[in-house]
C-alpha cells in the first residue's frame, strides 16, 4: 500500500525517509473506524443492575487482598491472639477455670473482633478519595451508591473469615456450643447483617474525615467504649450501677446476647428483634447520610 492511501501512517510528506522513525509505532486509527465505533445510531452495551454493579465493586476489594495479603492479619492474626489473650489471662480469675469462662467469652470476643474490623471500611473509602479514585467511580454510568455496597460487600467476606477464625480457635481450645451447627451460623448471620449495617457509621466518615488516621483515630475512639464497656468479658451485674446503665443500652451489649444465646442453643428473641430494627435504622440513617455526602462532595 502506498502512503498516500496508508492511514496508519504518522509520518508526514515533507520528512525526508526515515526521519519519522520514533512515531512509526504510534498508531492513529482511520476515520472509518472512529465513524464506526462513536456511530450515534449502533446500539450501546446495556447498562449494568444495581446488584452487578456493587458486586463487581466488591470484587474489586477482594482483589486489592491478592495483592496485599497483610490486609489479612486484622482478621487472622488478631482475633487469635484476642481469643488466647483474655482466655488465659481471666478464665482462672474470673470463672474458676478457662474452659468454663471460654464457654462465655468466645461469643463475645467474635463480635468484638468482627465490630472492630468495620472500621477499616472507613479508611478503604477514605484512601480511595485520597488517590482520586473516587472521581472516576463518579463518571461510571452505573448505580451510584454501587461504589459504596461494593466495599461493604468485600468487607463482609471479611466478617466471615474473622468469625471462623475465631470458632476454629475455640474449638480447638475445646469450645462446644450448645446450639450446634445450625445456631453457631444464625449467631454469625446475625453478627454479619449487624456489622453490614455498622459499616455505614464509617463510610460516612471516610468521606467526611480528610485522612484515613483521622478515620482511623475518630472510629477507635467510638468502638473501644462501646465494645469493653459491654458483656463482651463479664456480666454486667458484676458493674457499677452508674455503668450499668450505659452497658445495658449499648448496641454491642445487646448484640453479644443475641449472638451468644443462638450459639449457646438459648435465642433470645426480644434481642435478636432488637439487633435487626437496629441494624435497619443504621443503614436508613447513616446509609442516607453516606449517599448524601457524596453525592455533594
Amino acid at each position: 500500500m502506498s502512503t498516500a492511501t496508508d492511514p496508519t501512517r504518522t509520518d508526514r510528506p515533507d520528512e525526508p525517509a526515515g526521519a519519522g522513525n520514533e512515531a512509526e509505532d504510534t498508531y492513529v486509527p482511520a476515520a472509518e473506524v472512529l465513524a464506526a465505533v462513536l456511530d450515534p445510531a449502533a446500539p450501546r452495551p446495556p447498562r449494568p443492575s444495581a446488584l452487578s454493579a456493587s458486586v463487581t465493586f466488591g470484587w474489586r476489594a477482594m482483589l486489592k487482598i491478592k495483592h496485599v495479603p497483610e490486609q489479612l492479619f486484622d482478621v487472622t492474626v488478631f482475633p487469635i491472639m484476642m481469643t488466647l489473650m483474655f482466655t488465659y489471662l481471666f478464665g482462672g480469675a474470673l470463672a474458676g477455670s478457662t474452659s468454663e469462662y471460654l464457654t462465655y467469652l468466645l461469643p463475645g470476643i467474635m463480635v468484638m473482633s468482627v465490630i472492630m474490623t468495620t472500621m477499616y471500611t472507613g479508611v478503604s473509602v477514605n484512601t480511595d478519595i485520597q488517590k482520586g479514585v473516587f472521581d472516576r467511580f463518579r463518571t461510571l454510568p452505573v448505580w451510584r451508591p454501587a461504589a459504596m455496597v461494593g466495599y461493604l460487600l468485600g468487607d463482609m467476606v471479611r466478617y466471615v473469615l474473622a468469625s471462623l477464625v475465631i470458632l476454629g480457635v475455640g474449638l480447638a481450645l475445646g469450645y462446644r456450643p450448645g446450639g450446634g451447627v445450625v445456631g453457631v451460623a444464625a449467631g454469625i448471620l446475625l453478627l454479619v447483617a449487624f456489622s453490614f449495617a455498622f459499616s455505614w457509621i464509617w463510610t460516612l466518615f471516610g468521606l467526611v474525615l480528610r485522612s484515613e488516621k483521622s478515620v482511623m483515630g475518630v472510629s477507635m475512639l467510638v468502638i473501644f467504649p462501646l465494645t469493653f464497656l459491654s458483656n463482651v468479658l463479664v456480666e454486667p451485674e458484676t458493674m457499677p450501677g452508674w455503668l450499668q446503665v450505659f452497658v445495658d443500652v449499648s448496641p454491642v451489649t445487646r448484640l453479644v446476647a443475641a449472638v451468644r444465646g443462638l450459639m449457646d442453643g438459648a435465642a433470645d428473641v426480644g434481642e435478636i428483634t432488637w439487633v435487626l430494627v437496629a441494624g435497619l435504622l443504621l443503614v436508613a440513617v447513616f446509609g442516607t447520610l453516606t449517599m448524601h455526602r457524596y453525592n455533594r462532595r
